[in-house]
């Protein structure tokens, strides 16, 4: 009998697909792959190490159509972590840094900085450095988290252009609140906003997350910047029939069209029965006997918790795949196991594989099952999950 545990699949072959879809909506546009939050669990180095695993093929317009462009992650360690790993290709800190003595480390390991405040500017501007830095300048254009004031535009950018301390070419960036709603009209607004801003600058520009690049064509600019997308989950709301499936639009020519776009799951979370065993009707299952059985049946249980990361707030009902067939998760889920109803003429045995999310099964659903989102499920995963590589 052998056992698998708690393991994290992670489906690079998957990865490289996401991006290729990505750029097909976009296909004059480069992107800025977001690998912050240990690329949302899937494993900061090795995805970027895959989204550079080949050499690029540069497309019609003078892109990769083959790789990533540059990476963003939101701290400094995180950026320095990718540096040790041998990843020499450009590095963005959307967060930008956090004390000035950081500029000279950001030099000397050529990362490109975001600027958002009056204080990044000032230590930029005053510091001494060995060579001048990347600079991606940010403007709060309504999600009122960072960014510099639509009015302090102009101030800011001058300064930035005039000093010796800053690249030239810089980046003109916002990022959008509400994408993933495309009946809100706080989209719209921001975009043109960000047009009415940043009129007249002969400079790169970058508003489109996931939500974004799939739902508003119009914020595409010259850089894309994919997330939850990249990895192979919708940024929009949830459909059980399209989990991996769905309707996109793209800018074709001065029309916008809809695409399907086939993502595909870079992570499969999968463990094992570890007791298979018959339930009376009116017994209970788990702490608080939070599910009571109405008839008699046959309960799994499953080594995976919330200690692995799988959500504890799961609600009875949250679907889980045993041999591929789809069962309900019942009663609280605990530190190292959950338990799932297999029914009264189950046939499955200890040591049957079991898939959390992944393939077949989206994680989106479960974080809707679990009153959260994709994002922090992926994020959550734990260390003392295995990790198992599918090769490119």
């Amino acid at each position: 009998m052998a056992l698998t545990t708690a393991t994290a699949i992670i489906n690079l072959s998957a990865l490289k697909h996401n991006l290729a879809q990505i750029k097909s909506l976009a296909p004059t546009a480069k992107v800025l792959a977001v690998l912050k939050a240990n690329a949302y669990g899937h494993g900061l180095e090795r995805i970027a190490h895959a989204l550079f695993s080949e050499q690029a093929k540069i497309n019609e317009h003078g892109h990769s159509s083959t790789t990533a462009d540059a990476i963003a992650v939101a701290r400094i360690d995180e950026a320095l972590a990718l540096r040790s790993s041998g990843i020499t290709q450009p590095i963005v800190l959307l967060e930008g840094f956090f004390n000035a003595k950081d500029l000279a480390i950001l030099a000397v390991n050529n990362l490109q900085t975001v600027i958002h405040n009056h204080q990044q500017l000032d230590a930029l501007l005053t510091a001494t450095l060995p060579s001048p830095l990347k600079v991606w300048l940010k403007i709060d254009t309504g999600m009122h988290r960072l960014g510099i004031n639509p009015e302090e535009f102009s101030s800011f950018y001058q300064q930035l252009t005039d000093s010796v301390n800053v690249q030239k070419n810089i980046v003109l960036m916002s990022h959008l609140g509400c994408a993933d709603d495309k009946s809100n009209q706080a989209t719209r607004q921001q975009i043109s906003l960000f047009e009415k801003v940043t009129l007249g600058c002969n400079e790169e520009r970058t508003l489109a997350n996931s939500a974004g690049i799939c739902a508003w064509p119009a914020s595409h600019y010259q850089w894309l910047r994919p997330g939850l997308l990249l990895y192979g989950v919708s940024p929009l709301p949830f459909e059980s029939s399209t989990a991996n499936l769905f309707t996109c639009a793209s800018e074709n020519a001065l029309q916008n069209t809809d695409v399907m776009l086939n993502v595909q799951p870079v992570m499969t979370l999968k463990s094992s029965l570890i007791a298979v065993r018959q339930l009376a009707a009116g017994e209970s299952v788990g702490y608080g006997n939070a599910w009571t059985s109405k008839q008699k049946t046959i309960i799994g249980v499953v080594a995976i918790g919330y200690g692995d990361g799988y959500p504890r707030h799961a609600k009875n009902g949250t679907p889980v795949l045993v041999n591929g067939r789809r069962v309900p998760l019942v009663g609280r889920v605990s530190m190292d196991m959950i338990t799932v109803d297999l029914g009264m003429n189950a046939q499955e045995q200890v040591g049957d594989v079991v898939t959390l999310w992944g393939e077949q099964l989206s994680v989106a659903e479960i974080a809707q099952c679990a009153t959260t989102i994709p994002y922090e499920l992926l994020c959550n995963i734990t260390r003392r999950v295995q990790i198992t590589l599918s090769a490119l």
